[in-house]
C-alpha cells in the first residue's frame, strides 16, 4: 500500500504516516484516489517546525505562508529589536502563524483572531499542543477588537470569486478562507482601511498576497498610509506574495 500512495505523488513520509493513523487504509487510499487532502487523512502538517492539527474547517498551511512569518520576525528584529511587543494575527485558521510566532517572539503578546468558531476550536488545541499561551476572539476582521498592537500579520482570503484553482483545493479547503469579493482585494482594503484604530504609532501590517495583487495592495496602501514604508516580497518561487506596511 505505501507504494502505491507514493505513487500518487505523495511522499514516503507522508505515506507512512498516513499508514500509522489510518483506521480503514483502503477507504483513505479511495479518497486519495478522489484528490481528498492526505494532510486531513494524517491530520496535521509540520508547519515551520511545529505540529498544526488541520481538519476540513481550516486551510492547510503552506510555505507562503512560513515565508509570511519568516519575513515578518526578521522585519521585527531590525526596527523593535528585544521589544515586549503586542501582535494581532487576523483570518488566525489553524493559528498556524500565531503560535510561530508566540513560540519566537516568547516576551511578545500575541492575540489570534477569526471569524470562524470552528476554526478557534483547532487553533486552541494546536496552542495547546504546542505549549504556547495565546489569546483568540471570535471577530469579522477588526469588528471585535479594541486594543492596539505593533504588529498586524494576516493570510487572508485572498482568492478572485471567479479565478480558476486547483480541484483539491477547491472541492475540499473551506471556501470561507480562501474567496474573497473585489477581485480578491476584499479582505486587503478592510484591513487597511479599519487598522489605524488598532495600531500604535510604530508598527508593521504584515500580508500575504496572490502572487498578481503586489501592485494593487501596494497603492491602495499607500492611499491610508502616505507617510509609510510600503514593501512588496517575493516569495521562494520569485513571485510577489507579500506586502509590508511599516511605519519606524
Amino acid at each position: 500500500m505505501i507504494n502505491k500512495i507514493i505513487e500518487l505523488g505523495f511522499s514516503k513520509l507522508e505515506a507512512n504516516e498516513l499508514l500509522s493513523k489510518s483506521k480503514n487504509i483502503e477507504k483513505d487510499y479511495s479518497l486519495l484516489l478522489k484528490g481528498y487532502p492526505i494532510q486531513y487523512l494524517i491530520g496535521n502538517v509540520n508547519f515551520y517546525g511545529y505540529k498544526i492539527n488541520v481538519n476540513k474547517n481550516v486551510l492547510i498551511p503552506r510555505y507562503e505562508t512560513e515565508g509570511l512569518v519568516e519575513k515578518t520576525i526578521i522585519y521585527i528584529n531590525e526596527m523593535f529589536k528585544t521589544q515586549k511587543l503586542d501582535v494581532l494575527d487576523l483570518c488566525t485558521g489553524s493559528g498556524a502563524i500565531a503560535i510561530v510566532l508566540k513560540s519566537k517572539l516568547k516576551n511578545s503578546t500575541i492575540t489570534a483572531s477569526d471569524i470562524s468558531k470552528k476554526a478557534l476550536e483547532v487553533s486552541k488545541i494546536n496552542a495547546k499542543e504546542n505549549n504556547v499561551n495565546i489569546t483568540f476572539i471570535q471577530s469579522d476582521l477588526l469588528n471585535n477588537i479594541n486594543d492596539k498592537y505593533d504588529v498586524i500579520i494576516s493570510n487572508p482570503p485572498y482568492i478572485s470569486e471567479d479565478e480558476e484553482i486547483m480541484e483539491i483545493v477547491r472541492k475540499h479547503e473551506p471556501h470561507q478562507a480562501l474567496y474573497a469579493s473585489d477581485n480578491g482585494l476584499y479582505f486587503y482594503k478592510n484591513i487597511i482601511n479599519d487598522s489605524k484604530k488598532n495600531l500604535n504609532k510604530k508598527f508593521i501590517i504584515a500580508l500575504e498576497i496572490g502572487c498578481d495583487q503586489g501592485n494593487s495592495v501596494k497603492e491602495y496602501a499607500k492611499l491610508k498610509y502616505p507617510s509609510s514604508k510600503i514593501i512588496i516580497e517575493k516569495d521562494l518561487s520569485n513571485k510577489d506574495r507579500y506586502v509590508f506596511i511599516i511605519n519606524n
